[in-house]
């Protein structure tokens, strides 16, 4: 039996680094997955998932969206972070980003900014 044309290419995964920053989650990681998972925000939200040569700490692969938890690494690459959020904004997905201080001083203001571009987001996909 021959291969489709129209077959996908299958592109390995790396899963063991997903794993590894799974198992090394940021304390503001793991206090902002709390609220992400099981859909509680009314999308499903996975953790350090690939998005092009990057990781994304958190994806909405449906919206599109991706939560970046920043900590004083990214302090001091700020240009790195926006070559990042550019590339992927090429490719159609909206980046927000958040200090870890903000994540564990303020929670709920975070909760609440990533509710709000949910429902933007839904509403832009549900009126084009």
């Amino acid at each position: 039996m021959g291969k489709s044309k129209c077959m996908p290419q299958w592109k390995q995964r790396n899963t063991s680094r997903a794993r590894d920053l799974r198992r090394r989650a940021t304390p503001a990681e793991r206090a902002l997955w709390e609220h992400l998972s099981r859909c509680q925000l009314g999308a499903k939200f996975s953790r350090q998932m690939p998005v092009g040569p990057f990781f994304a700490d958190f994806l909405c692969r449906e919206l599109k969206l991706v939560i970046e938890s920043d900590g004083i690494s990214h302090d001091r690459s700020p240009d790195d972070d926006a070559r990042r959020d550019a590339r992927m904004a090429s490719g159609g997905y909206c980046v927000l980003r958040f200090t870890n201080a903000d994540i564990l001083g303020n929670i709920e203001g975070v909760v609440s900014a990533i509710r709000e571009e949910v429902e933007r987001l839904r509403q832009r996909r549900a009126h084009p």
